[in-house]
Formats: structure tokens, sequence, C-alpha cells
């Protein structure tokens, strides 16, 4: 019969203010952890292994929601606005209690697990759930603490109740029942009233966004990367829908992360120790590393069966388009295993853009590459969502404008410093969205196209070729690249009507240069 390790395993979680009434688990293995899970009624084995669940109301984050404690340490520091909302520490405490009075009656997982693949830096994280499932996420999204002990207090602890709503919760400052309150000072994140998963993730993200930069002066980003044979570096930075994922996942190069990595003085290093990647219209061809990730192990968020089986069904959105897959890193086979990597030698900016009027890829100068990492592109389509009949930009600072605590021209700055002292760094635009044309008219650049330009770019071979000065966006554009068509990398040329060309472009030069002047009144 097998044995769980139950109360007597147990940390004492008093300092949490929970007095365990329930018998309760420690340290589960995955395969415990999806046992309970099946017999919780939280999910249901797929034919491929992995733990399918629905995560109920909220299918993705609730950026509404989200709190931070107004205390000593934070007021002068966070950048307080719509994304950063202040909570009152006399509601966080109240809040608190409400949560922990509630989980002191429940069953509870805890798992302790650490952020940060590079152990100078590591912190750890306890996670205190009702939901086996959310533990399990927790187990497949951070780094595996092995030397973890009961008796030791982590650094950080989330608590995470999706079946908790708080019914008074405006006059707690809150603008719905569910919320995220992140506690700089008690190191404490309050997850309440939601099941989506990826905020137990998205919570660590910010806090280390807030601390690395705040004290140690690293630059926390979010960007994948990956290594070459040669040892050298590259980050990849893109919003939904740019090709962040695939692009980094290459078979001539060793992934150290998929979505969540610091630069220190002399290397780059993931925080976490898995993926989650969405999984809208997955398959075998397109995305094949994803795709064989998806087993026991793996858990799958509201996604569809095909009907009268256990076969995903990938191209159901019925629920959502956001339906997504985590996994531990080491379900992709050709990774990078300590997390860790050199200074980059080559980064990429990747925007979707769909009034196709940038380049393919054009390299920047220093000065560029601050205006555009600040500004964070990519646009939105014609019908991705109700309203939307002409591309419209999207603008997100730092290409992760929801996860930062502190204004975006500290992520800025530090990048600006690094690439001055590091002038052999090489910072690439590359457009994976649409060329001959809007979205409507022209059509999206093939992959094929776009992986090329990057090999090349990768190889050294691009920055030999001759450039061109875009005379709209000031860009550096290669005239020639080994297997692209030359016509393919001047976007003007590719237009039917050069005027008509030159309207777009100017409409996105302005739209541009709207957000930016946020940023340059700091």
């Amino acid at each position: 019969m097998m044995q769980y390790k139950t109360n007597s395993n147990l940390p004492d979680l008093k300092y949490l203010q929970i007095d365990l009434q329930a018998t309760s688990h420690y340290q589960l293995q995955a395969a415990e952890l999806v046992e309970q899970a099946i017999l919780n009624n939280e999910g249901v084995l797929a034919d491929n292994g992995a733990l399918c669940i629905e995560t109920g109301k909220f299918t993705g984050r609730s950026p509404k929601d989200r709190f931070i404690v107004l205390d000593e340490e934070t007021k002068d520091k966070v950048n307080w606005n719509a994304v950063n909302q202040p909570i009152a520490e006399a509601h966080f405490e109240t809040l608190w209690n409400q949560v922990t009075n509630y989980l002191s009656q429940q069953k509870l997982y805890v798992l302790d697990a650490k952020a940060c693949a590079d152990p100078a830096e590591e912190i750890t994280i306890r996670v205190v759930s009702t939901n086996a499932s959310h533990n399990l996420f927790a187990s497949n999204l951070f780094i595996n603490d092995n030397d973890a002990k009961a008796e030791n207090q982590p650094d950080w602890s989330i608590l995470v109740a999706p079946q908790y709503t708080i019914a008074d919760y405006a006059a707690l400052g809150l603008n719905n029942e569910n919320f995220v309150a992140i506690n700089f000072t008690k190191r404490i994140v309050l997850i309440a009233g939601t099941g989506y998963t990826g905020e137990i993730k998205k919570s660590i993200f910010t806090v280390l966004n807030y601390l690395l930069p705040t004290y140690k002066q690293y630059l926390t980003m979010h960007c994948s990367a990956n290594r070459g044979e040669n040892g050298e570096t590259a980050l990849y930075f893109g919003l939904s829908g740019t090709g962040k994922t695939t692009l980094s996942s290459d078979k001539r190069r060793q992934l150290i992360g998929d979505d969540e990595h610091v630069w220190t003085e002399d290397k780059v290093f993931n925080i976490e120790g898995g993926c989650y990647a969405k999984c809208i219209g997955l398959n075998a061809e397109s995305e094949p590393e994803i795709y064989q990730a998806v087993r026991f192990n793996s858990l799958l968020e509201n996604v569809k069966f095909h009907k009268g089986t256990r076969q995903p069904d990938y191209e159901d959105k019925s629920i959502t388009e956001n339906i997504r897959v985590s996994y531990p890193l080491e379900f992709i086979e050709n990774i990078v295993p300590n997390g860790q990597g050199s200074a980059p030698k080559h980064i990429f900016f990747l925007a979707a853009d769909a009034f196709g009027v940038l380049p393919p890829i054009s390299k920047l100068t220093v000065e560029q590459a601050m205006y555009y990492f600040i500004n964070g592109y990519t646009s939105k389509i014609a019908g991705t969502e109700a309203g939307i009949t002409t591309p419209q930009a999207t603008f997100s600072a730092c290409f992760g404008q929801a996860f930062l605590p502190l204004h975006p021209t500290k992520y800025a700055d530090l990048l600006g410093k690094k690439l001055e002292q590091h002038p052999d760094i090489q910072v690439w635009l590359v457009n994976t969205g649409w060329v001959a044309g809007p979205y409507g008219v022209g059509n999206r650049i093939k992959l094929g196209y776009t992986r090329t330009l990057i090999r090349e770019a990768l190889a050294g071979k691009l920055s030999e070729q001759e450039f061109i000065t875009h005379p709209i966006f000031g860009l550096h554009m290669p005239k020639a690249c080994d297997a692209v068509p030359a016509e393919i990398l001047n976007p003007v040329a590719l237009w039917e009507d050069a005027a008509a060309y030159e309207k777009q472009a100017l409409e996105l030069k302005g739209l541009f240069e709207k957000n930016y002047e946020q940023f340059r009144q700091k």
C-alpha cells in the first residue's frame, strides 16, 4: 500500500497562520500528485498520460485583480499604476487571516522548491495548495529542491486557495472576489478565487523582477534563451504570437529556458525548471518538442478531448484559446542541464507586425535597442478580438509590462548599460508578421525564412552583408542573405503601392512615438 507523507512529516505552518486539522501531504512525487488529483476529481488522464484539468472561471491571469502591499519596503520603489495596484497592510492582514482560516480546515498539499538556476542566487519557495494539481504545476515549473527539509522556513511562501472567494472584497480594497496579493515584507503571496495555475509562476517572476534589479542591479527578463555549439548565448524577447517559443526551440541549439531569465554581470540563467506552453493548434509536425513533452507528469489545462476518446483535441478552443501545458524542462531533449549560459552575444526582439511595414530583420544600434525594448511592440490582427477589424498595435514595456513592479525605465537602463559595456553584443529586430501588405492583403513571412535569418545572424554571416537604412524607421536592413530572396529583406519592395506603404509605415511610427512619450518624460 502506497504510504503518503501526512501530518507527521509536514512542516509546521504556524508561521503562515495555518493550523492543520485535516490529513495533508508534503513533498509528494509527481505520480502521487497525479493520483491524488484524480482521487479528488480535479482532472482525468489523457491517452498520452498527461493529467488534464479545467481551471474554472479563469482560464488566464486576471491582471486587474493583482495587488502589491503598500508599506515601507515598497512605497517609494514600486511603480504604482493599473498594473501594480496597492493594497493596504491592514487589508492584507485581514485577507491573510481569512484565507488561512479556510486553509486550516482543508486537506493541503505542500511543496518545497526553488527558483533561479544559479545556486548563488536561488530562492526557496513553499507552495501550499488545496489542489494536488496546483502542486504538480509548481513541481513542473519550479526547480526541484532535493535538499528540502520540513523544518526549514523558505524564502517565500505561496498560499493557493482556488475555491475560496472574498465576500466583502470591496471593503478590503479589492475589485472582485478573487485576488492575488504580494507582500514583499512578509514574503508571502496569497492567491484566492482563481484556478489558473499561471498565477503561481508569474507571482514569483514579479517578486524577482522587484528584488534582483533593486538589490543586485541584475536585469530580469521575460524572454527565452538558448546556446549554440560554440557556447554563445542568444536571447529572444517577444509577446504572445510572435514565435518566441518556436524560434528558440532549435535542434541545432540547446535550450536554456523558454520564458524567464536573469542577466547578471557575466551570465544568463533560467529562473524556472520547466515550461508553460500554449498548445492551441499543437501538432507533431509544427512543434515536435512541445508535442512530445505532453506525457505523464505534464499538466494540460482546459483542453477538450476528441469525442468518445481521451485524445486531446488541440484545435478545440470552446473553453479558451489559452489552452496550455506545463512540464519539466528535461522533457525537452536538447537542453542546458544546469540552466545557465554566458552573457548573450545576440538578442532578438520579435514582433508580429500585422501592418506589414517592418523589415524581416534589422540590426539595431544601442539607442534603437533601448527604444524597441521599452516599447515592446507586436500587433493584434482582425478577428482575434471582438471589434478588431484592422491591425492594432500592442505595446508591453520591456516585453513584459504585466510583471514589472519597477518603472520600465529601470529595466531599460540596465539593458542599456550592458550594451554599452559589451559593444560586441548584436541586437536584432525581427518581424515574424506580415510582408507585401498588411494583414488581409499581404502574407505572413515564411517561418523557414525567419529561421534562416536568425541562424545567419547567429553565425555572424548577416553582419558581413551590406546594410541599407530604412527611410522611415532608420533601421539597418541587410541587402542579402543566403537562402532568402533579396526582395524579402526590404519591406517596401514587396508592396505594389509605395505611397500606401509609406502611409502605413508613418502611421506605425507615429504609434511608436506616442507610446514612447510616457518614457521620455521620466
